[in-house]
């Protein structure tokens, strides 16, 4: 990203001075001016190399270091590198690899056996003392470490693989950005960047403290519908699983999303993550604290609703994961083949440039269904809520002016067949028929 330093201009001296007291004022304005842009460049360097944890520029003077190490690695081992930091860093950065391992612990036999139902109705029915009342009540013994390891890996994460991605694509290859940028005209401001990076601690910090919370109750054996051995319930249930917590996973968030672009909603809580009209991955935890916890708990009800085996379970969480830093992090990943549900980078993309537009994540038919996926022939700002746009035909010269200006800055890359579907000419303006 741009540092912000801007080199002081010198003065020049007099191309012809006329007399010794001009020559002598000229030269000394002349040394004054040198002076001066050594202290501000002198400045300018204090300031670029200051480390800011909350920035990610003050990576930047280490690129030349890291470029020589990655030139010397293959391709492929690179390319493996950075798809393997964005799993881990969706994986990690909101405490869920914790509830993983606790899963995966009880699998093998560890932790404690959920308590019998009616044993604990039994004991909440009878009087309470509540003098006596503490963590172990409510499964959360032992509390304190998991959340320790949950916040200690999360925000190492966050800021190790967080940092190399930002070094690997918005650093080493900013001036390739027409190559890899869905936007690649426009750049994020170091002040939102730092923002982000601001709102995605805090918000992490109540992610990881939730996500300790229920590995911690689960592992102490708290009441809930995961089960661990295979046979427990029909291989049938086992499979069909995969399909419905996949669906109720996205198709949930899909609404939630899309309840939080109301007007209300969307000026009190969810317009703090759209201040980021070019997302980057730090983008995806810079979320209102009360709607990033509320999507925690949605994702979590099957949990609690229905058998649900931890493979399944886990695997699909990851999976969304993964596409979540995909899917905020402004570069034009497309889907796999084996992916035809899969929405490319440029879905979301979209939605954070155009806003009230394409709520889904990880499943566009959605939006297709709803009628909120994004049309040719509407426009849509910050002002067109409910996912519908405006006509064309019903917009002001301003606004499709501005529309105009920002379907221009979108890289034909990013979609497929590398054209850009949503782009307009100068005919179609005039009244043709729109595709």
């Amino acid at each position: 990203m741009t540092n912000g330093v801007k080199r002081a201009k010198l003065v020049p001296a007099s191309d012809a001075p006329s007399n010794s007291s001009s020559s002598s004022s000229s030269a000394e304005m002349s040394t004054m001016a040198k002076n001066n842009s050594n202290k501000s460049n002198s400045k300018s360097t204090k300031k670029r190399k200051t480390f800011d944890p909350m920035a990610v520029t003050w990576m930047e003077k280490y690129s030349d270091q890291m470029e020589k190490i990655w030139s010397r690695l293959p391709n492929f081992v690179g390319s493996a590198i950075a798809t393997c930091a964005i799993f881990l860093l969706g994986a990690t950065m909101r405490g869920e690899w914790l509830l993983v391992v606790v899963h995966f612990a009880k699998h093998l036999g560890y932790g404690t056996v959920e308590k019998n139902g009616t044993s604990g109705e039994d004991e909440t029915s009878a009087s309470v003392d509540w003098a006596k009342i503490s963590l172990e009540n409510f499964y959360l013994q032992n509390l304190s470490w998991y959340w320790v390891a949950a916040c200690s890996v999360s925000y190492t994460m966050y800021f190790a693989i967080g940092g190399f991605l930002h070094w690997y694509f918005y650093v080493r290859q900013r001036d390739k950005a027409e190559e890899w940028k869905c936007q690649p005209q426009k750049w994020i401001t170091p002040e939102l960047e730092r923002h982000e990076i601001i709102i995605g601690t805090i918000s992490l910090l109540l992610t990881s403290t939730f996500s300790a919370c229920l590995a911690c109750y689960i592992s102490n054996g708290g009441p809930c519908s995961v089960y661990y051995k295979f046979d427990d319930y029909s291989w049938t249930w086992w499979f069909l699983s995969w399909p419905v917590i996949y669906i109720y996973l996205d198709y949930a968030t899909y609404w939630l999303h899309r309840i939080y672009h109301t007007p209300w909603l969307y000026k009190h809580f969810h317009k703090l993550h759209h201040k980021y009209k070019q997302p980057t991955a730090f983008s995806v935890t810079a979320i209102h604290p009360v709607e990033i916890l509320h999507i925690q708990i949605c994702l979590c009800i099957p949990l609690f609703a229905l058998p649900t085996h931890w493979v399944p379970y886990c695997t699909i969480a990851m999976y969304n994961y993964y596409h979540g830093i995909i899917d905020h992090s402004g570069i034009n990943f497309k889907a796999y083949w084996w992916q035809p549900w899969q929405p490319d980078a440029i879905f979301h993309d979209n939605h954070h440039q155009y806003f009230h537009v394409n709520f889904g994540f990880n499943c566009f038919i959605w939006d297709k269904i709803h009628g909120t996926y994004r049309q040719k022939d509407r426009i849509y700002t910050e002002d067109t809520y409910y996912g519908k746009g405006k006509l064309i035909s019903e917009a002001t010269r301003n606004e499709i002016e501005a529309d105009m200006e920002e379907r221009d800055s979108e890289n034909p890359l990013a979609y497929r067949d590398n054209k850009l579907i949503y782009k307009i000419s100068k005919k179609e303006l005039e009244g043709k028929k729109l595709e």
